[in-house]
């Protein structure tokens, strides 16, 4: 089993925070986006992953490709790295991967997270991730027929088809059909939007007669910007809490302050007269002092006073004294 990541994207919708990091390397609970959506993904899987082929911009620099590496190997599979420089849609993005399509396979874009718990229908040529939603006019949605078959994709439709949103996770059972279709695709000089979309291949999938079946995830976290990634990170130090996960270094440095949880608190972190929760992280190195901080994220080495914080997100390395509550400053900033 192989697993392809789209991230090329820089986040633009998240600056100031993308500005300095990929969106997704930003950290949920302690742990990078996509390294979260990886584990996660191979825990569903519950098979043995041989590759990670991670689609980045060159841009990124060769740090970020050895912290993908890593994020593979660390899961005993090979890491690959490719480059997509221009934004010509997802069907490009995948098909710049094109020497790592092969066998069985799951595509999934580096801006969402998911909680689930299935097994992946083996009869099906592919499945595609989906969530029930309360607005389908807003997304991208299946519909499906009465075998529980999905038979249509369709994109903010104007009309109910269906609330089940597409997320952007797909299995295909030999993804070098979807690269043989993506390839006409590319030929053929398909574009919706400007771009080449993977949709289109799909649909040509499913005119040859091939079966598409939806999984449901039980839970669907979007990292698109500060509000939705603060709440996202807030909703999984809940769910790691409640599934038993050490969350706090054993190292962290207390005088006169108390954590709610639930937490993450980094290593070295410094708290004097501090409250710190519920639902904060707080990286490496970080030191808070006379505040009160919760629902928010702070990145590593980043220094707190004199503060009263919620939904709050700052960057790594930057230091915030002052009584706004509900901020976002990037990397190196200083707001005093």
């Amino acid at each position: 089993m192989k697993i392809i990541v789209p991230m090329a994207g820089r986040g633009s919708r998240l600056r100031p925070h993308t500005l300095t990091i990929p969106k997704p390397l930003i950290p949920i609970a302690g742990k990078p986006i996509v390294h979260r959506l990886v584990e996660d993904i191979a825990g569903i899987l519950n098979q043995k992953i041989e590759e990670v082929a991670f689609i980045i911009h060159e841009s990124f620099g060769k740090k970020v490709e050895e912290d993908l590496i890593a994020i593979a190997e660390k899961l005993g599979a090979k890491g690959t790295i490719y480059y997509q420089n221009e934004a010509l849609g997802t069907g490009h993005a995948i098909m710049c991967a094109k020497d790592s399509l092969s066998g069985s396979a799951v595509i999934a874009y580096a801006d969402t997270l998911i909680r689930a718990d299935f097994d992946i229908d083996t009869t099906a040529d592919s499945v595609i991730w989906v969530k029930q939603v309360d607005h389908p006019e807003a997304f991208g949605v299946i519909n499906l027929n009465e075998n529980n078959e999905i038979v249509e994709l369709v994109e903010k439709p104007k009309e109910y088809v269906s609330d089940l949103a597409v997320i952007g996770i797909y299995y295909f059972k030999d993804i070098s059909v979807l690269r043989e279709e993506l390839q006409s695709v590319l030929d053929n000089n398909i574009i919706h939007g400007g771009e080449y979309q993977i949709n289109d291949g799909i649909k040509q999938m499913m005119t040859k007669g091939m079966k598409f079946v939806p999984g449901k995830v039980d839970e669907w976290m979007d990292c698109g910007n500060k509000e939705v990634t603060v709440e996202t990170n807030s909703r999984m130090l809940g769910f790691l809490h409640n599934d038993g996960e050490h969350l706090v270094d054993y190292d962290v440095k207390f005088e006169n302050s108390n954590i709610i949880p639930p937490c993450y608190i980094g290593k070295n972190v410094i708290l004097i007269n501090a409250t710190v929760g519920p639902n904060v992280s707080l990286g490496d190195g970080c030191h808070v002092e006379n505040s009160e901080i919760k629902n928010s994220l702070i990145q590593n080495h980043s220094h707190i006073k004199n503060a009263h914080l919620d939904n709050a997100m700052i960057g790594n390395h930057a230091s915030f004294d002052g009584d706004f509550t509900s901020i976002s400053i990037g990397d190196y900033s200083v707001l005093e």
